[in-house]
C-alpha cells in the first residue's frame, strides 16, 4: 500500500518515511527536484522510499502518475505551494482530504482575517488595495499602524509596514513592480511577541501539541530569526488559547490535520497573522518530535488515511525543549560556505548545522526568509535555555557570500582566472 507526498518541507522526510514505514505504507515522493532533499535522502537507506522526478506544476501529468500508483491509499500535500494542487488531486481521486475549498481559503489571507472579523474572532478586517490613489481610504479604515501584503505570500515575502503616509506611498510603489502570488491586500497591524500554535485538528476537535516563539528582526521588516518550542504557558492560559484556537479553525472550516497558526499576543488578547493548513517549517516538526518525544508525522500518514490519529488522544512522554536560529549572511552575494561549524562540538545544548543552500547559490534577499543558508539547532531543559543555546552557538557561525561578478563581467573560469 501507498501514500503519495507530492513535495515536502525542507526538513522531516525522515521522519515521514519512518512514520509510513510503522503503519505499513510506503511512501512515495513525488518532486520536480530530488536535490532540494538531499539532506534528507543522503541520510536514508536508498531505498527507504520511492523517489519520482516529475513536473509537479502539471496537475494532469501528476494525476496520471498517481492512477499508476499501486495500492494508493493516501495523498500528503504539506507545502504552501502545493496544497490546492494537492486538494484538487484528492478530490479527483477521492482521497480523503479536506474540502478544496477550505484549504482554497487558507491561502487567501484577506479572506481569513474577513472570515474571523465576521465572526467576532479579530478585531480587524482586510481591504483589498488597488494601487495609488487609494491612501485616503486605507488609512481611514485600516491602519495606520498597517501591513500591506500578498494574500498568497510565503515567507516573509512582498509584506510591508505602514506606520505613516509616506510609509504607505512607498510601499504602494514599490508594491507595483512586485509579482505577487494572489492580491495586494492591507490589514492592522497588530503589535506584540509573535508565535506559531502548533496544533492537530480531527472531526472538528483541536488539540494544541504546543506553542513555538518567533522572534522577528527589528521594524520595519518581518525576518524570522529564532524560533523555539514549547513555549512554557502557564495551564489556564494554555487551555484558554487552546479554546480560541479551536473557534479560529472552525470559523474557516478547518475540521482535519495539522494546522500552523501564527499569531500575536496583543493587550486586547490574541490576533491570528496566518493560518497554514500544515505543520510547521523550517526544523518546527524535527522540534516537536524531539520535545513530545512522539513521532508526530504519524499523524500526518494516518490523516492522509483517513483514520482518527493516535496524537489527538497520545499521553506525550517528552523530551527536550528545542530553539534554531536562521543562518543568514551578512551581505547578498554567492553562497560559498560556513564558517565555524567545528566549534560546535564544544558548546551545550548538542548543536548542530542543518543546510538549506548549496555552495554557489546566490543569495540576494536579505529582509525575508529567502536568505537564510541554514539553520542552528540546540536543546535543553526548557525552551528559553534551549534559545540561549541555540543564539550562542549561531553567533560562532559565519554564512559567508562571496559579491555577485557585475553584470557583463567575464566567467573567472572561462578566462583562466
Amino acid at each position: 500500500m501507498s501514500v503519495v507526498c507530492l513535495e515536502s518541507l525542507t526538513f522531516g522526510l525522515g521522519h515521514l518515511v519512518r512514520a509510513a514505514d510503522a503503519l505499513g505504507e510506503r511512501l512515495v515522493l513525488l518532486t520536480r527536484d530530488p536535490a532540494y532533499y538531499a539532506y534528507e535522502l543522503e541520510r536514508l537507506p536508498s531505498d527507504a522510499l520511492d523517489v519520482v522526478e516529475i513536473d509537479t506544476f502539471d496537475v494532469e501529468l501528476v494525476a496520471d502518475r498517481l492512477h499508476r500508483t499501486p495500492g494508493l491509499r493516501g495523498l500528503i500535500s504539506s507545502t504552501d505551494t502545493w496544497t490546492p494542487i494537492g486538494a484538487e488531486l484528492s478530490e479527483r481521486l477521492g482521497l480523503p482530504g479536506l474540502d478544496p475549498a477550505v484549504l482554497r481559503l487558507t491561502r487567501d489571507k484577506a479572506a481569513v482575517r474577513n472570515r474571523l472579523h465576521d465572526a467576532g474572532l479579530t478585531r480587524g478586517r482586510a481591504m483589498d488595495v488597488t494601487g495609488r490613489g487609494t491612501e485616503d481610504v486605507l488609512l481611514k479604515e485600516v491602519g495606520p499602524p498597517a501591513v500591506l501584503k500578498d494574500t498568497a505570500g510565503t515567507g516573509s515575502q512582498n509584506v510591508w509596514l505602514v506606520r505613516d503616509e509616506p510609509e504607505l506611498v512607498a510601499a504602494l510603489d514599490e508594491a507595483a513592480g512586485r509579482e505577487l502570488k494572489g492580491r495586494l491586500f492591507a490589514e492592522p497591524y497588530f503589535s506584540g511577541p509573535v508565535y506559531s500554535a502548533e496544533t492537530l485538528t480531527w472531526a472538528g476537535r483541536t488539540r494544541l501539541l504546543g506553542v513555538s516563539s518567533r522572534l522577528m528582526s527589528p521594524e520595519p521588516h518581518f525576518r524570522e530569526e529564532i524560533t523555539a518550542f514549547p513555549v512554557a504557558f502557564p495551564e489556564a492560559r494554555r487551555a484558554v488559547l487552546e479554546r480560541w484556537l479551536g473557534e479560529v479553525l472552525a470559523a474557516i472550516g478547518y475540521t482535519d490535520r495539522f494546522a500552523h497558526v501564527e499569531f500575536v499576543l496583543t493587550t486586547g488578547g490574541p490576533e491570528v497573522v496566518e493560518i497554514n493548513p500544515r505543520i510547521g517549517g523550517a526544523l518546527v516538526g524535527e522540534g516537536m518530535c524531539r520535545a513530545l518525544g512522539v513521532n508526530v508525522y504519524e499523524a500526518m500518514i494516518e490523516t492522509a488515511l483517513g483514520r482518527r490519529p493516535r496524537l489527538m488522544d497520545a499521553e506525550l512522554p517528552g523530551g527536550p525543549a528545542v530553539a534554531f536560529v536562521l543562518g543568514y549572511p551578512a551581505a547578498p552575494g554567492v553562497f560559498t560556505g560556513v564558517a565555524g561549524l567545528d566549534r560546535l562540538t564544544d558548546m551545550p545544548g548538542s548543536p548542530a548545522w542543518y543546510p538549506v543552500r548549496s555552495v554557489g547559490d546566490t543569495i540576494e534577499h536579505l529582509a525575508d526568509s529567502r536568505g537564510y543558508a541554514g539553520i542552528v539547532y540546540a536543546e535543553a531543559e526548557t525552551a528559553e535555555l534551549a534559545t540561549h543555546h541555540a543564539v550562542a552557538a549561531a553567533n560562532a557561525v559565519r554564512v559567508l557570500t562571496e559579491p555577485l561578478p557585475p553584470p557583463g563581467a567575464p566567467d573567472r573560469e572561462a578566462s583562466g582566472g
